[in-house]
């Protein structure tokens, strides 16, 4: 992060959610995710050398974990903009872990016509939009 910029508050940037279609938010979503992903795998490779006393490494993880948990922040924030709208929060790979569940415990998944918060109709299967 540079020293003369700042991340957008929470507060503007949850402000600024609710002009965005549903698909947006999933999208910005899948790319915090993705983000975050590569942030935990940098201090992976950082952590040797934190250990081994590399101050540089230290700080960067440091960093690392904080700009982490402003975008999870965020992704918390997508979540609640969504559920806001009536529509149901899936996690990245939740969606499989509920369906083996499901079908463990023999329960048949339904599918039903639904109405996306932007006007735009849809599939819904087991709380996953299509």
């Amino acid at each position: 992060m540079s020293a003369t910029s700042n991340p957008i508050p929470p507060e503007r940037f949850a402000a600024a959610l609710t002009e965005l279609p549903l698909g947006s938010l999933h999208a910005k979503a899948a790319e915090l995710r993705n983000s975050i992903a590569h942030l935990r795998r940098s201090n992976e490779q950082l952590a040797p050398y934190a250990r081994d006393g590399d101050r540089e490494c230290a700080d960067a993880i440091q960093e690392n974990e904080e700009v982490i948990s402003r975008m999870e922040e965020r992704v918390a924030l997508l979540k609640a903009e969504v559920e806001g709208r009536g529509m149901m929060w899936v996690e990245v790979g939740e969606d499989k872990k509920e369906d083996g569940e499901r079908a463990a415990n023999g329960e048949v998944g339904e599918r039903r016509e639904r109405m996306d918060g932007d006007g735009g109709a849809g599939v819904e299967e087991e709380g996953v939009h299509l």
